[in-house]
């Protein structure tokens, strides 16, 4: 019974945040030229919001987003290509702000250090059971 309302309540949770998954571009940030918005989304689906984090600005509800998505919108008007737009907030926030940073120097621990830990993580694993299979 009671794994029978756990899985029925993990069913509702995940089906009910497959739903949620919205945007957060509000209505008036909206472009009349669809060719220009497409850019301006796929833009904003690839910059951080730098005070949500994991999140696209496209996604995210903070005001520094929507922000960010309404300077990305000017450029676009005035004629500037995306890596315009993406050298102009390198420029202002740093690699960073790209939730797919270039791989330079500067940005080598953003690109490797979870792979260390990972193989950190699976050495301490690996000898922490091999010394209580010996007891």
């Amino acid at each position: 019974m009671i794994n029978k309302i756990f899985v029925t309540l993990v069913s509702f949770l995940f089906f009910f945040n497959l739903l949620n998954i919205s945007y957060a571009v509000e209505p008036n940030e909206i472009m009349k030229n669809k060719d220009h918005e497409i850019r301006a989304r796929n833009i904003s689906k690839n910059v951080r919001c730098m005070i949500c984090q994991n999140q696209s600005i496209d996604e995210s509800n903070a005001p520094l987003a929507k922000d960010l998505r309404i300077l990305i919108r000017n450029k676009i008007k005035k004629g500037k290509s995306d890596d315009e737009i993406y050298v102009f907030l390198t420029k202002r926030y740093g690699d960073f702000i790209l939730l797919k940073p270039p791989l330079k120097f500067n940005t080598l621990a953003l690109w490797f250090l979870p792979f260390i830990f990972l193989i950190v993580g699976l050495l301490i694993l690996f000898f922490y059971n091999k010394k209580y299979k010996k007891v």
